[in-house]
């Protein structure tokens, strides 16, 4: 009767010390070619991202501040006003006005709208690859949001605290960033690489491995040469040697 036996992997840690040790040049060179390539990836594929901002102040002439009742309904109406923002009469205004090659989802996509804790204003972000479009579509959303709250809440319209700005540096992507990211992920592939073709390779190499894989003791250990090597270094002229030949191992 056979007998079954699930198979387990050892995993020796300071020899995989030494793995890593042996191996450290390629997993630093791996590393560099990724931090090297996604870097001049992100510096010359990836388009600049330029983010401008304007700001809304909700509470109005029309409402009093006179009492907490009116500081709690401030902050309510902010929350409320920050998501007709982005409902689908504003986005569909805006692209109307503005004549966008855009749907309302990918609009979306573009605009923050952002409340500061403990205030009563709103700051609606929009990101664009064209940094005077960003600037183009932030003072739109202002102008329609403002008018479309005006109309919902049946009182006076937010005030525009902010105009939006002409972005002159792009928020996104991050050179450096990406270029850490690229090496980290170089350096982690590598390694995982070298790590899982250790695990797998059960070939037997030294006597301690005979032992240690197949609980078998170790009787002789007979040291391999190459035939045509050897040979070589018993006759360089290439002509055969006479006599007998040498037996090319021994037997310890």
């Amino acid at each position: 009767m056979g007998t079954n036996q699930d198979d387990e992997i050892e995993i020796d840690l300071k020899e995989l010390f030494y793995v890593i040790k042996r191996k450290l040049w390629i997993i630093l060179l791996t590393g560099i070619v990724g931090a090297v390539g996604f870097g001049l990836f992100t510096a010359m594929v990836m388009k600049p991202v330029y983010t401008s901002s304007t700001m809304l102040y909700i509470v109005n002439k029309t409402t009093t501040l006179t009492s907490l009742t009116d500081l709690q309904l401030g902050t309510q109406l902010t929350k409320d006003y920050k998501v007709l923002v982005t409902s689908r009469p504003v986005t569909g205004q805006v692209i109307t006005n503005l004549d966008l090659n855009l749907s309302h989802e990918q609009l979306v996509e573009k605009i923050k709208v952002d409340n500061p804790t403990d205030t009563r204003i709103l700051t609606i972000s929009v990101e664009d690859t064209d940094p005077y479009m960003a600037k183009s579509i932030a003072d739109e959303f202002a102008s329609v949001a403002s008018a479309r709250m005006a109309e919902i809440m049946d009182s006076a319209p937010p005030n525009i605290v902010e105009e939006a700005y002409l972005p002159t540096q792009k928020t996104k992507p991050s050179i450096t960033k990406n270029t850490m990211i690229g090496g980290l992920a170089g350096v982690f592939l590598a390694g995982a690489v070298i790590l899982v073709l250790f695990v797998m390779n059960d070939a037997i190499k030294t006597p301690e491995d005979v032992e240690k894989y197949l609980g078998l003791n170790t009787l002789a250990t007979i040291p391999v040469f190459e035939v045509r090597q050897a040979r070589k270094r018993r006759n360089p002229n290439g002509r055969r040697a006479g006599g007998k030949q040498d037996a090319e191992g021994f037997i310890a």
